[in-house]
């Protein structure tokens, strides 16, 4: 229980960090198009890799093993933790997530930059969390 509630926490603090960027009206006044897409891409792979990782430590209390974010997601749908409406986006991020820890040139991190941006990503990270959070308060 206590891995799970470390892993809760890290994805909270990545989700924060990541929600405070897309929320901020003067990111893009302030920073240059360049650090924007890395700094939202980065926050992106970590609010991420914290995700699938809590989601792990929050299976395993169930009894489920997974090994991979998406052995990881297909659990989670499978529990019906979250809507089987976001089945498709949710394997979108894991191709997102693996494309960016290999971005060559600066079309290609443009592109999944404006893709990260998309409202669709902040509602699964947020409704991960929250049904994470609400099972936390439970008992296993």
């Amino acid at each position: 229980m206590e891995k799970f509630r470390r892993s809760l926490e890290r994805f909270e603090r990545a989700f924060r960090k990541f929600e405070e960027i897309l929320g901020n009206p003067l990111f893009e006044e302030v920073f240059s198009e360049d650090f924007q897409i890395e700094i939202l891409t980065k926050r992106f792979e970590y609010t991420f890799e914290a995700m699938w990782k809590a989601i792990k430590e929050f299976l395993c209390l169930r009894g489920i093993e997974c090994y991979s974010p998406r052995s990881c997601f297909e659990s989670l749908l499978k529990e019906g933790l979250i809507s089987q409406d976001y089945e498709e986006n949710l394997y979108e991020m894991l191709l997102i997530r693996k494309f960016l820890v290999q971005i060559y040139d600066e079309e290609t991190a443009k592109k999944y930059y404006k893709e990260i941006k998309k409202d669709i990503y902040y509602q699964i990270f947020k409704e991960v969390l929250t049904a994470l959070r609400a099972h936390s308060m439970g008992a296993f």
